[in-house]
């Protein structure tokens, strides 16, 4: 099993919801992309010599409880904290980059069923949809009562404008379709951080 990531190995998509197919000749923005894509590479060399077998989920930016507020990655558990404390998050770029945000347990369940199918291939997991910076603000500040304006930063190098998985392969392979609505699992997110 690999946990591939589909946020950065397709480089900039040029359709949205990307394919698995898209991999192949894609070029990462990123270090952090072009080190999960190789990754791809060596598990089919070494399943086509070495008889390795694996499944490899291309995950969109993954998300729910537990997740470190305080670490540099998980924009929804930094945001949420964030606003609770009666902080306002920085919005990195104009906020209109979009990506495709899947619950933990979606996720999970994802890993779980490819423990026994989808071998030999790359599956995205991810909801299909684009949801913005901007909105994501929007709809955790709701939730949170956040009141405050965001913070604004420079873009970082590297980062997508945007990013949506087409999830029906892991459909067809696994029998697998993400069940939590994004603000289902925002609310679930904030009780927890609320909890910490």
């Amino acid at each position: 099993m690999y946990a591939a990531s589909g946020g950065t190995i397709y480089g900039e998509p040029r359709r949205i919801p990307v394919k698995e197919t898209a991999a192949a000749g894609s070029r990462p923005l990123s270090p952090y992309g072009i080190s999960k894509k190789v990754v791809l590479d060596y598990l089919e060399y070494y399943e086509r010599y070495r008889g390795l077998e694996f499944t490899a989920l291309a995950l969109g930016n993954v998300y729910g409880p537990r997740q470190d507020p305080h670490g540099e990655a998980g924009v929804i558990s930094i945001f949420g904290s964030k606003m609770l404390g009666g902080d306002a998050p920085a919005i990195f770029g104009d906020g209109n980059q979009t990506r495709d945000y899947v619950f933990i347990d979606d996720v999970v369940h994802a890993f779980a069923l490819a423990t026994e199918r989808g071998n030999g291939r790359l599956l995205n997991i991810g909801t299909g949809l684009e949801t913005s910076v901007n909105g994501l603000y929007r709809m955790l500040a709701e939730i949170t009562g956040f009141a405050g304006e965001p913070g604004h930063g420079p873009l970082p190098p590297g980062e997508l404008r945007r990013c949506a998985l087409d999830n029906a392969a892991a459909d067809e392979a696994l029998g697998w379709r993400p069940w939590t609505h994004l603000e289902d699992g925002l609310r679930e997110t904030v009780a927890y951080l609320k909890g910490i």
